[in-house]
């Protein structure tokens, strides 16, 4: 088999396609997500916490000199990433919960009895058969 082949089979098999498409799902998920806190968390924490713009939270380990830039520690942009990780966490989160709670309501729907095999049919016969001799 040559390796084109191989390849083939491969990327065409359900669980990669559908990692594919849950991965570019996922990116843009991620891109809405940060904007929500960007946009639209961060701004009020930031008036609760006296009015600080926390992307603009750095420590300058080095003055800038001539043409050289300055060396900072950007500690807000980490602050900003770990609450764009937490949202987006949380809001998966939620999002597996309300698919296993769909999912457990349609196994919970009662199934029709399933018919006994035929070995068990025929003893029951042979019992019934006994019980009048």
């Amino acid at each position: 088999m040559s390796m084109l082949t191989e390849f083939k089979k491969f990327a065409m098999r359900g669980n990669v396609v559908d990692m594919a498409v849950g991965i570019i799902i996922g990116g843009a998920f991620g891109k809405i997500v940060s904007s929500l806190v960007a946009d639209v968390i961060m701004p009020p924490i930031g008036v609760l916490v006296g009015g600080v713009n926390f992307s603009n939270l750095v420590i300058t380990l080095k003055d800038a000199s001539g043409k050289v830039p300055a060396v900072t520690l950007n500690y807000g942009k980490f602050i900003q990433s770990v609450f764009d990780f937490v949202i987006v966490a949380f809001s998966i989160f939620l999002l597996i919960k309300v698919m296993n709670s769909l999912q457990t309501k349609k196994e919970e729907e009662p199934a029709a009895p399933e018919p006994p095999p035929k070995q068990e049919i025929l003893l029951e016969e042979i019992r019934d058969i006994l019980r009048e001799k």
